[in-house]
């Protein structure tokens, strides 16, 4: 049986160094692993408990919580934004967070990784998300990190995947997801 590990991209710009390493990382799964990436955060509403009524949920919310339902894991990739998390991966987490108690991403393995211009790669939006992740319910990996300073210089000319260090670093972190989301539940 393969782990499915959904992908969620906190930067919506169409070259985000971001992206292209979630796109790394879908090309890089070792066997017996799938990352699937998602498509469509920027179409999900902010989070408001009167839209999130059963039956009446809007589509784009309902599309990611069923594939975080359906993934056994969840690797976030996410830039930093004035110091901290991007609001359309925060307002994933908040969407996944609910119904309070049984969100989609509760008890899943999640990893927070990602690639920045600053020269600490981003660190602060990183500790950031694996709070409002861990928060939201989530089984967050604390000690799986992989913060890339320099993105724009580093990745200019080069693609993540074609970045020997990143692409080892990656698969690394992947490894350690598909590991965890197999381990048997503890008794």
């Amino acid at each position: 049986m393969s782990v499915r590990i959904l992908a969620l991209v906190g930067s919506l710009r169409a070259g985000s160094h971001n992206r292209q390493l979630a796109e790394a990382a879908v090309k890089l799964a070792p066997e017996g692993a799938e990352v699937q990436l998602f498509e469509g955060l920027a179409e999900i509403p902010f989070y408001n408990e009167d839209i999130d009524v059963e039956g009446s949920v809007p589509a784009a919310a309902a599309r990611l919580r069923e594939a975080a339902s359906a993934a056994d894991a969840l690797i976030l990739f996410t830039p930093e934004y004035n110091g901290t998390i991007p609001a359309v991966l925060k307002n994933a987490i908040d969407w996944l967070s609910r119904p309070y108690g049984a969100g989609a991403i509760s008890g899943k393995p999640v990893a927070v990784v990602g690639t920045a211009f600053g020269q600490y790669g981003g660190v602060w939006a990183h500790d950031e998300t694996r709070k409002s992740v861990g928060v939201a319910g989530g089984k967050v990996l604390e000690d799986v990190k992989l913060s890339i300073p320099g993105s724009v210089t580093r990745f200019a000319e080069t693609h993540p995947v074609d970045d020997a260090e990143v692409a080892a670093q990656l698969t690394e972190v992947i490894a350690r997801l598909h590991g965890t989301a197999t381990e048997p539940a503890a008794a």
